[in-house]
Formats: structure tokens, sequence, C-alpha cells
């Protein structure tokens, strides 16, 4: 036990809390700016087993904050050689790679039998679908998102709202790293917190991290938070998200990429048409039709559908086909 001594020898874990974090499954979406901090800190901390979520390969653009890897390893998966990098950190864990991006199709798959999930995918779409499936399902979710100087991170579901019930909307134009930009200490430091929130939530600290928020400003150095375990649930038909392959001959389905994007349609027969006209006068849907709506990340997505649902109040999917550089 002399790897975990330093931790064994607080009050807050001892030989029982040690043990509970042997016996943790944890599942991380996102080896890249916040899973490096996540998965070094969750990884040296002793967790029983550690599932690596991520599709994407390496680039030289990661490397100022992705802290896992290395230049001689740009082209590789970054879920491999993840594991590969936490192996040699701790032997102990059992750690395993998935190199498949995570959809509507494969998040009950990927997550059950965990005993918290921990979103750190730099994608809305994303983070909404891991919320649904959660809160659905009793998980615990622990989220956290860093842009330029700023981020946050909360625990959600489980016993605690959404992350629906805290951001029922999203802004007018999304960022990403890709178009806000980041520093690296930001995300490593939101990534940290991220980690410690896993850890105090497997470990039963209280006060409970589900339901808290944490805010990090590090243009001005101030941290703050709130407790959020009142919110409401959103009512209402949501926006929720499906796989292309879940789309049927009878949905009204509605291409956003342009053909220079998406030379072939997400789905036969689909309508192909910029968000911009769905602002005004959008095409609606057939009575006992099902919208759907499709773009890279779903952002545009997204905002089709909110300004569709100003005309129509039938149901409306989402569609992301795989997050890119830009917005959405």
């Amino acid at each position: 036990m002399n790897r975990y001594a330093r931790q064994i020898c607080l009050p807050e874990v001892g030989a029982a809390g040690q043990a509970r974090l042997r016996a943790a499954r944890v599942v991380v979406i996102g080896a890249g700016g916040l899973g490096a901090p996540v998965l070094q800190y969750l990884c040296a901390a002793g967790i029983g087993s550690v599932l690596v979520v991520d599709p994407d390969r390496i680039s030289r653009s990661n490397l100022h904050r992705q802290v896992l890897f290395r230049e001689q390893r740009i082209g590789a998966l970054k879920a491999v050689v993840a594991v590969e990098t936490l192996a040699a950190l701790n032997p102990e864990c059992d750690i395993r790679a998935m190199s498949d991006a995570l959809d509507p199709g494969n998040v009950k798959e990927v997550v059950q039998g965990a005993d918290i999930a921990v979103d750190c995918a730099d994608s809305f779409a994303v983070s909404y679908m891991l919320s649904d499936h959660c809160k659905a399902a009793g998980l615990a979710l622990i989220t956290a998102s860093a842009l330029g100087l700023q981020g946050y991170v909360g625990g959600f579901c489980a016993n605690a709202p959404s992350l629906r019930a805290v951001f029922p909307d999203l802004p007018a134009r999304a960022a990403t790293c890709a178009t806000a930009g980041v520093l690296g200490p930001v995300v490593g430091t939101v990534g940290a917190l991220q980690a410690q929130m896993v850890l105090a939530h497997l470990l039963g600290l209280q006060p409970a991290v589900m339901g808290q928020m944490v805010t990090v400003d590090l243009a001005q150095y101030r941290f703050g938070g709130f407790r959020f375990d009142g919110a409401a649930e959103p009512e209402g038909a949501l926006f929720s998200f499906i796989t292309a392959d879940a789309v049927t001959p009878h949905d009204f389905a509605v291409e956003l990429r342009d053909v220079a994007e998406a030379p072939e349609l997400f789905a036969p027969g689909a309508l192909r048409c910029g968000v911009a006209e769905f602002v005004n006068m959008p095409p609606i849907p057939d009575p006992g039709q099902r919208a759907v709506l499709c773009c890279r990340s779903g952002l545009r997505a997204w905002r089709a559908a909110t300004a569709l649902r100003q005309h129509w109040s039938g149901p409306v999917a989402l569609v992301a086909m795989g997050q890119g550089p830009g917005d959405g």
C-alpha cells in the first residue's frame, strides 16, 4: 500500500476508502485536455477499473494542453496511447481503451456497470446525450467545460438534477476549443477539479458533489460555485440525439450541412437547407411526422429545432455526425 500511503493517511480516505476506490468502475469520455488530468489522477489514486472512450487521433495542436501525449505519437489513437501511458503510471489499475465515438446507440452499453461517468468530451452533444442517459439510469455524472480562461465542473444526475435542468438551452453561439482557444493550465485546473469531484463522490465525502457547480475564472483568478439541488427538470418535449441509422422513411429529415461539407445526405431523401431558412419560414413536417435535423456537432440542428418549435409542436430529434473544426 506504499503507493497510496499519502492518501490513506487522510481520515476522509483510510483503508476503507481506498478499498472503495479499488472496487470502483469509472467511464471517462474524452482523453483530451480535460481527460489528461482526470485520467492521470484517477489512475494514480487507485481506481480499480477505467474505460477510456475517445475516437480521435493525436494532432500537434493538441499537445499544449493534452499532456498525456508526445510529439512522437502524433496520428495515433488517443484512447490507445492514453491507456499505454496510464498503465505505466499504475499497473494495478484495469485500464481499457475504446476508440469508437460515443453515440445514442452505444451509450447504454458503454456506461453499463459503471459507478460514475465522467464527461471530458468537449462536445455539448455528448454532454446532453450522457446526461439524458445517466438521469434515466440513476447514474452519477461529472461533467466539465473549459474555454479561454474560464471553465466549470458540476455533479449531475443520480439523485441530483440533470444537465438540462441547469442548462436547458444553448447559447446563440456555442464555442469550442477549436474556435475560442484555451490555455493549457485552464483545462488542467478544471480537469483536476473534475477528478477531485469523482474521488469525493466515490468516497462519499460531504457535502455531496452531486448538485454542486464550481466555476473557474483564471482571467480574474476567481473561483466560485453554487448548489442546484432544487433545479427543476425542463417540461415538454426535449431535443434528444439519435443515430443516423435510427431515422425512418416516415421521418421529416433535414440535412443542415452543405454539399461541400457533406456530399452525401445523412438519410435518403433528406431535405438539404441551411439554419437561416428556419428562422422566419421553416419547412414544416406533415402531421404525425418526426422532424430529424442533422449537422456535424448538433449545434446547428439545435438552433434549427428551436426555430422550428415556434411554428410546429411535433417531435424533434437531432443527429450529430461528428465534431470537427468549427462550430457545428
